[in-house]
């Protein structure tokens, strides 16, 4: 294993939760470069180095085939989950990778309990698969809008539950226990990003051509709930973080240092699997070595 710098040590635990009990989110900074001692050179600079050893733990899990990841990306609007996704994992084999992204559910979806697809999109052995959104929209955005829960098909004494959730962040935790026991990492991270960064990030999507694509007028309805939302969050990390399944609360006003973070916490995550490169057995060797020979005596 590589001797670890302070910093990343720092950056790969500073922002983790495994408690919840005392969970607060107004209590977490949403930029935090400065007092992590970093500039933006410098932090770019490093997760360009950081991308080479993420490629290098990922080609061990892939080879090995039995350890998952899975990575849990929940966010406000405009907080930079697709970037992390682009730039964090610009030097993975796209072989090992599937990425989720999870939609407003239909008719199929909406027929099955709520994790049904959640089950579908887990990665296999060997695999990092990346949720953007999640099952947690489930304890989010359906909280914030409890008028979703109508189209879903649940019997209306529970829809109407006074502990529904609670009794899903409980069914979350469960899910989660059982994805661990299987050999699943779980690494959940929320963009916490301030309301005036966002609103910065929504004027330049709209005062920019080329990132008018970007920006829904949905944005600004949803931004109405913010505080409804900020609670939301707070109430799933408090109910879900675990040893198993930890949440990082990441300071997102800096994308640059969101995505070191990200990227220091996920290198973290393998190493400490330490995994090797599969090495054959005596028999094993011994049908490489007929194999050579076969392929030295052919003719050219």
């Amino acid at each position: 294993m590589e001797d670890k710098t302070e910093t990343e040590i720092e950056l790969a635990t500073r922002f983790r939760i495994t408690d919840g009990t005392n969970f607060r989110l107004s209590a977490c900074p949403t930029r935090a470069a400065e007092d992590c001692g970093l500039e933006k050179k410098t932090g770019k600079r490093r997760l360009y180095e950081r991308i080479g050893r993420l490629s290098e733990l990922q080609s061990r899990l892939y080879a090995n085939g039995e350890w998952s990841v899975l990575i849990v990306l929940q966010a406000p609007d405009a907080a930079g989950k697709d970037g992390i996704i682009k730039h964090v994992m610009s030097g993975i084999n796209p072989e090992g990778v599937n990425v989720t992204s999870f939609k407003q559910p239909g008719p199929v979806e909406l027929a099955h309990d709520y994790l049904w697809r959640e089950h579908l999109a887990l990665p296999a052995g060997g695999h990092i698969g990346i949720f953007n959104r999640s099952h947690y929209e489930e304890v989010l955005v359906t909280r914030v809008h409890p008028e979703i829960l109508e189209n879903q098909k649940i019997p209306q004494q529970l829809r109407k539950s006074p502990t529904l959730w609670d009794d899903r962040c409980r069914d979350i935790r469960h899910f989660e226990d059982y994805l661990a026991r299987q050999g699943t990492v779980i690494l959940k991270f929320f963009l916490h990003l301030s309301k005036d960064e966002q609103r910065k990030r929504f004027l330049s999507r709209i005062d920019h051509p080329d990132k008018n694509w970007k920006f829904s007028i949905g944005d600004i309805h949803e931004r109405q709930y913010w505080d409804s939302y900020q609670n939301a969050y707070e109430q799933a990390i408090r109910n879900t973080a675990d040893v198993h399944a930890p949440w990082f609360v990441v300071p997102a006003d800096q994308k640059w240092f969101a995505r070191l973070v990200v990227i220091e916490a996920i290198i973290a995550a393998l190493e400490q699997l330490n995994l090797k490169m599969p090495k054959l057995d005596a028999a094993g060797r011994a049908e490489l070595k007929k194999a050579r020979q076969q392929l030295l005596s052919e003719k050219k």
